[in-house]
């Protein structure tokens, strides 16, 4: 055999030395299934037709019959059945004569993959019997009529998720008589949020509405001190998702057997939702340069990307922190695991789990960019996934991080989580997976540190409260933030957070000790900076102030620096020097103001529009040194939406977008989306140009699908202004 091989032997995958089967990644691949499995020789008079025999399956599967309302699965576009684990479900069989107990025997199977094994949960055989025992398999007789039977059907609670093929067995004298391949009856089973004995079960009706069945939810963007928010369509529902998700499983090459398991699923999805290290579905970018993809700001939803890379199968450009939220709770909610999408403000970056970020300042106390490598994210976004932890101790299940932008390795590849949230605020750390990195995301102490000639680091000041100061979610049932800050810290200064603190630190997060001796503050001297609401384009001013404590009489010399950043803090340029001498009288507060005009900032303007403040204050009296940093977002005007006629499901209505420049510049390539998840697919539409107070006017014909209450989605998108959106709740009636 050593030159050739059959084209058999080629057919079958390698195998090797530790297991009999290849492994079993794929929910797409099937076996063949004999339609008579013979028991030996069969007798030449046999004929099949002399026995029970099934003329046909019926599967209760339309969005209004019984197993989709019950199952909360009827606003899945998706014409097969699909129903959650451990809730019973019910179908009909047609034979060819009346089904007798007595001497009829059959049974269901339900398979899946290529290589279907009972013990792996891909093969899995159902007789008949009179009782349904909660949370097993098990099938039971509710109805006979003729030649017909209605079963209902149980799944068991950590029964795998996926698509499962469904035939009909029936036993002869001479061999198995299964039905024939039919990929009308095929089953997908999810995720069951309302059994109890689920292992995603979430016991608040309100929050099942909202994390596993809302198809549309808000990003909260912008600053700590200017919060922004934009819808984004999950669109779970929509055509070919479901599919896309599954998908994404195989691609992570999950093997079937572990997709019961919320943190399984969770931790690999973590990493193919970055393209990084496995092709995974988002690329992302951060340097405002966005050739031959969609910028990741003009995207105004998951469904465009999820069904790209289904498609394609190469990663889909580009994304950002908030893309890839966006795109990993779509996939999450789609399964049937509850989940939310997070923002973090103030973020701390790049810091292998250490509590210290650095900021170096020079000789005169001005920040040194050269020399600073941390950042602080204006805002960073994650998700939670609600999940028991049999694999922690009690008392760490529920919300869980999960995180699928890439930014540090874990185990060898860019994920993260799931962290248990409880763990995280009490500091227990050492609980899998990545909780050290979120600690530190959200506890991070900003460090100013100069460095003397000698190359000495001498820390000047301590921010221990910026890092993680805002921690937020879209509220339950409504549009507004719920702010989650206290799920993730205890209270700033509290004894609860030294303790955390002190926990997390015995379980390996860094934290350098500062010696009393070298760090003595200044106490008696605060200073805060504000600035006015900035309208893009428009000069704008910010105050410094100083309250002075002390009976002393003071002068500051302080340094003013304006910079334009990426929103993960990273400086673009600076725009704005100012350094002035301030005097500061005991037992008073003085204010300076400063004036930047349009003209200085609007050149290098970066798409998330924003400006980082940092102010450093020398009292020359004592040689200590004051620090303070701010990211101002500024406002950009919104797209406008409205609806011309009466909105009905089935019929034909308009919907106007609309949008002025306000800028002192022509806008060029300009690309308008607009969609809404159960009214209308995503449009695209590209403008040559918009000059300057200018409004641009696009009228969309659209036929709304469903009733109820939607969402329109729009976002425009050109060279020199990003981030621009719009949206429209509509009431869509019956028709």
């Amino acid at each position: 055999m050593s030159g050739t091989t059959s084209t058999n032997e080629e057919n079958k995958p390698p195998l090797n030395g530790r297991r009999a089967i290849p492994p079993n990644y794929s929910n797409d691949e099937e076996n063949e299934v004999p339609e008579m499995e013979a028991f030996g020789l069969i007798p030449r008079g046999f004929n099949p037709r002399d026995y029970l025999r099934v003329v046909d399956i019926y599967m209760f599967k339309e969005p209004h019959e019984i197993n989709k309302q019950e199952h909360h699965t009827d606003k899945y576009y998706n014409p097969r059945l699909i129903v959650r684990r451990g809730q019973a479900f019910q179908i009909q069989i047609d034979f060819n004569r009346p089904y007798k107990p007595e001497t009829d025997q059959f049974w269901l199977e339900f398979l899946m993959g290529r290589y279907p094994q009972q013990n792996k949960g891909t093969y899995i055989p159902i007789t008949v019997g009179n009782v349904l025992k909660p949370g097993q398999w098990g099938a039971k007789i509710i109805h006979r009529e003729n030649n017909s039977i209605r079963l209902s059907i149980m799944s068991s609670t950590t029964c795998i998720i996926g698509k499962f093929r469904l035939y009909v067995a029936v036993l002869t004298p001479f061999g198995i008589l299964r039905t024939r391949r039919n990929s009308a009856t095929d089953t997908y089973i999810l995720f069951n949020p309302w059994c109890q004995l689920d292992a995603v079960y979430l016991d608040d009706e309100k929050e099942r509405q909202e994390y596993v069945l809302n198809d549309v939810g808000i990003v909260f963007h912008g600053s700590v001190e200017d919060v922004k928010s934009r819808s984004w369509s999950y669109g779970q529902f929509e055509e070919n998702v479901l599919d896309a998700c599954l998908f994404l499983m195989d691609k992570a090459e999950l093997e079937l057997s572990g997709r019961g398991n919320p943190i399984k699923i969770c931790r690999v999805a973590s990493a193919v939702i970055n393209s990084r290290d496995d092709d995974g579905v988002i690329a992302g970018s951060w340097n405002n340069s966005y050739d031959s993809g969609v910028a990741p700001s003009a995207w105004t939803g998951s469904v465009d990307i999820l069904l790209e890379y289904y498609s394609s199968k190469q990663p889909v450009r580009y994304g950002q922190c908030w893309v890839f939220a966006g795109v990993f709770n779509t996939f999450l909610r789609c399964l049937g695991i509850p989940a939310r999408l997070i923002t973090n403000y103030s973020s701390a970056h790049d810091n292998n789990a250490n509590l210290r970020l650095d900021f170096f300042l020079d000789d005169e106390g001005k920040v040194d960019t050269k020399l600073t490598k941390d950042s602080v994210w204006n805002y960073h976004c994650w998700n939670e996934a609600w999940m028991t932890r049999p694999d922690l101790p009690v008392g760490f299940g529920g919300w869980q991080v999960v995180d699928g932008t890439p930014q540090e390795t874990s185990d060898g590849m860019y994920r993260c989580g799931p962290a248990s949230v409880q763990a995280i605020k009490h500091g227990h750390v050492c609980f899998q997976f990545d909780a050290p990195f979120v600690y530190a995301e959200v506890n991070g102490d900003i460090f100013y540190t100069r460095m003397e000639k000698n190359g000495t680091q001498v820390v000047e000041n301590i921010d221990t409260t910026r890092i993680g100061q805002l921690i937020v979610t879209k509220e339950v049932g409504g549009d507004g933030m719920m702010d989650i800050t206290e799920d993730y810290k205890f209270r700033e200064g509290s004894d609860e957070e030294r303790l955390a603190l002190e926990t997390a630190v015995m379980y390996g997060v860094k934290k350098q000790s500062i010696q009393d001796t070298t760090y003595q503050p200044q106490t008696d001297v605060d200073m805060d900076f504000q600035a006015q609401k900035v309208v893009l384009g428009n000069d704008f001013k910010v105050t410094i102030t100083f309250r002075n404590k002390s009976r002393n009489s003071y002068t500051a010399t302080t340094y003013f620096s304006g910079n334009i950043v990426f929103y993960t803090g990273v400086t673009k340029s600076e725009f704005k020097k100012h350094s002035f001498s301030a005097k500061l009288e005991p037992s008073s507060s003085s204010s300076f103001d400063i004036v930047i005009k349009s003209s200085e900032y609007m050149s290098d303007l970066l798409e998330q529009a924003s400006f980082h403040f940092f102010v450093t204050a020398r009292i020359n009296e004592t040689g200590k040194i004051l620090a303070v940093q701010k990211a101002i977002m500024l406002e950009i005007p919104a797209l406008r939406i409205k609806t011309r006629g009466e909105l009905v499901a089935g019929k034909e209505a308009s919907v106007i977008v609309e949008f002025t420049n306000p800028l002192k510049q022509t806008l060029e390539n300009i690309t308008l989306r607009l969609e809404g998840p159960g009214v209308l697919r995503t449009i695209k539409k590209q403008f040559g140009r918009i000059p300057m107070n200018s409004t641009l006017t696009w009228e969309v014909k659209f036929i709304p699908m469903r009733p109820g209450l939607r969402k329109l989605i729009a976002s425009l998108n050109s060279d020199a202004l990003r981030h621009v959106y719009g949206e429209l709740n509509v009431q869509i009636q019956k028709p």
